[in-house]
């Protein structure tokens, strides 16, 4: 019998509502900023503030964010972090046709939903494992990372759309619609986890001890720890270039919101490739070897981008994307997959804050800069930044012991204890 036809049908309704979701939220990936950009006139400094905002919270609340997911039953959790997106998310389109939106309630709303998402992609990630067997991690995260591939291939095309025809503002309603429907999934889900979240620590562990030992777990793995650095590496030149990129396509390339969609649309098939063949690139190479080309790919495509004249700044753009995108996706499924193997059942919530404080941690600092830099250097020489810093972040893996690796790793047998 195949891996595809063992899946469990609980893992086919949670991949079905996060496929949903997925496919929402890439209408607010360009909505939100479109909206500060368009409706509210920002500029540089603002845009980087959201985006900032979107991801402040894996430094708020990451850490204690793993140690609380370990201590509660993880599908509750995801049904209530849907359910809350869906109800600050719509709560632009309300203030947009009450003529009282203003960038304050956008940087609120895009905190609030980080924050939700921060607890939702711990405990997603900590529950995959709980579903399936471990022989069918790979398989299960390859069809998750699938389906968000192909979410940002049609959610970005859909977003310029309604974006077009609705304005950015009431196409948000389409991210909330989604986040009720994948909790819907969620909440026909009856069967039991495979291992009970906090099984292990009865009493649970007071907060500080626990983190800590997210932390110490992760910072002592010979292999989570260099995945972590250079993915935070590349993450934080990432976000330096992503600051800037809307404004520079809209600004000096002169692209309309349906052009950008389309855009976006036609970049993400990379990531439907990248996710499909992650699988048969570990097979051929082996893990360790798949891992470090995948992050060499991700990292060299983005030079593209400051260097496309304005007549074809459409296919360099593209090219770039569809490279970036395919090594990024195939990277997120052997990294993702080498995590929960290594990592004890009650420890997987902490390890994947831990690893997600530090690779997404870097997102907002990214943010932050890339505006600075974008009002100081001017657009372009931001995207230069960010091309050879993302560039350069695959360095980080090349001394470790990753080469080596074939297989996945085999778990670790207990949590470190360092208090």
């Amino acid at each position: 019998m195949s891996a595809r036809r063992r899946m469990p049908a609980a893992f086919g309704r949670l991949w079905a509502g996060q496929t949903i979701s997925e496919l929402g939220s890439q209408v607010t990936v360009l909505a939100l900023p479109l909206v500060a950009i368009k409706t509210l006139h920002a500029g540089p400094v603002a845009v980087g503030l959201l985006g900032a905002a979107e991801t402040l919270p894996f430094l708020l609340i990451g850490l204690p964010a793993g140690a609380w997911v370990d201590r509660h039953r993880r599908r509750p959790l995801l049904l209530a972090m849907d359910l809350a997106r869906a109800f600050v998310l719509v709560t632009v389109p309300v203030a947009y046709l009450l003529d009282r939106l203003v960038l304050a309630q956008l940087l609120a709303v895009a905190l609030a939903v980080g924050v939700a998402s921060v607890i939702f992609d711990v405990a997603a990630q900590a529950y995959v494992p709980a579903l399936v067997a471990p022989g069918l991690l790979l398989g299960a995260n390859a069809r998750l990372e699938t389906s968000r591939s192909a979410a940002q291939v049609a959610g970005p095309g859909l977003g310029g759309v309604l974006i077009q025809a609705l304005k950015a503002p009431m196409a948000v309603v389409a991210d909330c619609a989604s986040f009720v429907i994948s909790a819907g999934f969620l909440a026909s889900i009856s069967e039991p986890e495979l291992e009970s979240a906090g099984d292990e620590e009865t009493p649970p562990l007071p907060m500080r001890r626990a983190i800590a030992q997210g932390i110490s777990f992760v910072r002592h793995h010979e292999l989570l720890r260099p995945l972590a650095l250079s993915i935070a590496v590349f993450n934080l030149f990432s976000a330096v270039g992503m600051a800037v990129f809307l404004l520079y396509a809209v600004h000096r390339l002169g692209l309309s919101a349906a052009a950008i969609g389309l855009l976006y649309s036609f970049g993400s098939f990379g990531y439907v490739a990248g996710a499909a063949g992650a699988s048969r690139l570990a097979g051929r190479l082996g893990m360790g070897r798949a891992v470090l080309l995948a992050a060499a790919f991700q990292g060299s495509w983005f030079v593209l981008v400051p260097l496309a004249p304005k007549p074809l700044a459409i296919p360099f753009i593209v090219l770039a994307m569809v490279g970036e995108t395919s090594g990024n996706a195939a990277l997120i499924v052997l990294h993702v997959s080498i995590r929960q193997a290594v990592t004890p059942p009650a420890m997987l919530g902490r390890m994947t804050a831990t690893a997600r404080f530090v690779t997404r941690g870097m997102l907002p600092i990214g943010s932050l800069l890339g505006g600075l830099l974008g009002a100081s250097l001017g657009l372009r020489p931001t995207l230069w930044v960010s091309a050879i810093g993302g560039a350069l972040s695959t360095l980080v893996l090349v001394p470790g012991p990753l080469r080596s690796l074939g297989g996945l790793p085999a778990p670790a047998r207990q949590a470190t204890t360092t208090t």
